[in-house]
């Protein structure tokens, strides 16, 4: 059996822009992609934290360094700029992989400027633990 689980999250990024006229899918700088362990094309989960919204899309690696948060396309309609947002990631893994402490979820904590803040991992009950 597999179950699917968090892989990796950044949290509560800000929207820097809410592109309509696209294709579809989200930038994302890519130093913070790869801090939460998320690949281009990869499937996201987005949650608004200002208006409830969830959403699915596809991820684009943005400038590095940039921290842009970009949604595109009809996703466009579901956001505004200045919003927090959650992005999450999940991947499938056998109960043993998952019982790992290896495997654990990358969770990226930003400030206002999309900046990296904080890099841990979750553990038990809820703690969080920073990344060495």
């Amino acid at each position: 059996m597999l179950l699917n689980v968090l892989k990796g999250k950044i949290h509560r990024a800000t929207v820097t822009q809410a592109e309509l006229d696209y294709v579809g899918s989200i930038t994302i700088d890519s130093e913070l992609m790869e801090a939460a362990g998320i690949m281009e094309y990869e499937l996201v989960t987005i949650s608004d934290c200002n208006n409830g919204n969830r959403l699915e899309t596809y991820v684009i690696a943005g400038e590095p360094g940039s921290g842009v948060i970009c949604l595109n396309g009809a996703a466009a309609h579901l956001v505004n700029v200045g919003d927090k947002v959650i992005i999450m990631n999940y991947c499938q893994m056998t109960p043993e992989e998952f019982k790992d402490p290896a495997n654990a979820p990358h969770v990226v904590f930003v400030d206002d400027n999309n900046k990296i803040s904080r890099l841990t991992r979750y553990e038990k009950h809820g703690r969080l633990e920073d990344m060495k």
